[in-house]
This record gives structure tokens, sequence and C-alpha cells, in this order.
């Protein structure tokens, strides 16, 4: 059968059925390239299917679809290995959120430009996250990058799928030309020494100090004495399952892990969101109302009160005498 530029999904009553992936760098689409999408799944009766990868594919095309499907797009055919670098997924960075604490679009551009599509011992994805809350889930990731205040902290080894593993920390650099040339080392490294294996299991068969040993050479990492402090706790609570007390003392904890706010308190400008929402949950709506839409997220639920009005643009003052009125039931 000759080569098809696409995957055969399922086969039902003996019909095979293609897919087709473009690549949408950071997954920015701009209308006209949406257009087209459009176009070829109003053309040949296919199906559009947003991925995780931040990309559109359009599956359920016949196999002589396929090659004409690519020329709407006006894109040449993708017959490339799967052994490859699939994706580099992207966070909006400091470019869109107002969180974020690096750049995270033009890191992951710039890696999208350098590295998808060639070929690896086995697949390889790429994230990078623009602040610690990982929105491009970069801890599950081949080669993760995450933004932090000081700089990025650079991953290798995570994978989701059917058998999950968390992605080392390999160090914490201060600049993006730094991580730049730090991927390039594991990159090389692995492609040079790896069998048909993940970066994980690379990782795992050979050690993490010596994959370590191999791609920092003169990089000089950030002192993540804090961080690895953290991690640490995280992992022998973790390994406990009948530990009391908490993984990490997060701030308004006490060494217990109480709350900074219990029931009865007022609320101050102080005030941490995650405790004001737990202990008086009435008062969610009005948060919401305000435009705190990410209740949900760990970073903004550890900040006070007036950063979260701060962040929102709006006074902290009137957003504390509405929340008091909420909480003392007036």
């Amino acid at each position: 059968m000759a080569q098809v530029a696409g995957n055969l999904q399922r086969i039902r009553n003996g019909q095979r059925r293609y897919a087709i992936t473009p690549r949408i760098p950071g997954g920015f689409v701009q209308p006209a390239m949406l257009q087209k999408f459009i176009d070829v799944a109003n053309t040949f009766k296919a199906t559009l299917k947003i991925t995780g990868g931040q990309r559109i594919m359009i599956t359920n095309l016949k196999q002589e679809d396929v090659d004409k499907a690519w020329e709407m797009l006006g894109m040449a055919p993708a017959y490339t290995t799967s052994n490859r670098v699939r994706s580099v997924k992207i966070c909006p960075g400091t470019t869109f959120c107002k969180r974020a604490k690096q750049d995270s679009v033009s890191l992951g551009m710039k890696l999208d430009k350098l590295y998808v599509s060639q070929e690896m011992p086995s697949k390889m994805k790429m994230g990078v996250s623009g602040c610690p809350n990982s929105c491009s889930e970069s801890i599950t990731k081949d080669i993760g990058v995450i933004g932090t205040v000081d700089g990025w902290q650079v991953y290798a080894g995570g994978s989701a799928g059917a058998h999950p593993r968390f992605a080392d920390l390999i160090a914490e650099v201060a600049t993006e030309k730094e991580v730049l040339e730090l991927v390039d080392r594991m990159v090389t490294f692995y492609k040079e020494n790896a069998h048909i294996e993940r970066i994980g299991a690379f990782i795992d068969r050979i050690g993490l100090a010596a994959f370590k040993e191999a791609v920092l050479g003169d990089i000089t990492p950030i002192d993540g004495a804090n961080t690895s402090s953290a991690s640490a706790s995280i992992s022998a609570a973790a390994a406990n399952p009948n530990a009391t007390e908490p993984l990490v003392n997060l701030p308004g904890m006490g060494a217990n892990g109480t709350q900074g706010l219990n029931q009865g308190d007022p609320i101050t400008e102080n005030s941490i969101i995650r405790e004001i929402i737990e202990v008086y949950p009435n008062t969610i709506p009005a948060l919401q109302e305000i435009g705190m839409g990410c209740l949900g997220c760990p970073s903004a639920t550890s900040e006070p009160l007036w950063q979260a009005a701060s962040i929102h643009g709006f006074d902290v003052t009137e957003l504390v005498s509405r929340l008091e009125k909420i909480r003392k039931g007036a």
C-alpha cells in the first residue's frame, strides 16, 4: 500500500479513515488559517478535533483525500517518522497572562523552531510554562521548562500515558539563553546515547546523576536549596500515606497545618484567598463578580486579598467592606 501522509484511524466495516494534524506553533492560529481548516472539513466531510498538544486534528478523511487536504491547507504533507519531536506546548506567559513570571511564548517558539519534527530515538514532547502553575503540564513532558520569579526550572523525563512519570529537575537557571543551551545538551546527549526509549526511561537506565553530569557541564544553576527542600518534604510525605502533617506549610498555615483564618475572624486585606473561600464559602460569588474566575488555581488562591484586588483592578478597601457584609450576613 502506498504511503499515506496521515495517521490511520479505526477501520470500520473495512473502510480506512485517516487523520492529519498540521503543525500550529504554540497553538496560535490566524483566522485565515482557521478558515482553511473549516474549508477542508466541509469539503471532505471531516471532523475537527482540538488536541492536547495545541493543534487541530482533521480526522475521518478518506485515503484519496489526504493529499488534497494538505494542498488546501497550503502545507507540505507530513511524511515524518513517529519517533520525533511532536510538539512544544506553550502557555500564554507574560505575553497574555497576569500571573506569568517569564515569557514562555518567546522561549517556546524558539524551541519549536529548533526541534519540532527532528528525528529522535523515541517520540518527544516539550512544554514551556510561564509560572509554577504549569498550565502547559511541563512536568509531564520529555523536556519541560517552568518559569519562576528568578528564572527557569528545566526538567527532563516526564511522560503521561499508561505509565506516567514526573520529570526530574535538572537545573534552575537564570536566563533564556541558558535554557536553550541546556536543552540542546540534553537533546544531543539523548540522541547520541539512548536506545528506542523515552528520555524518562533513558534516565532511569543510566541514572539521574550520570545524566546531570553529562549535560550540565559549565552551566551554573541557581541555588535551589529551598526548592529541593520543598520537593524532599513532598516526596517524603507522599511516601508515607499515614502522615498527619501537611506536605508543605503553605502561606497562612502554622507548623501543624491549621488555617490562619478561622470561623468568626474578620476578613482583612491580608487574608489569604484560599482561607476566605474555605471558611466563608458564601463569599465566592462576590469574588467571582470582580473577575476572579480562577478560584481553583493554586497560585491565585495563595495570594492575599490586597494582591488579588490589585491584579483585578478593584479597590481592596471596598472589597473588604463587601466581603465583611457577606460574612456578617448583612
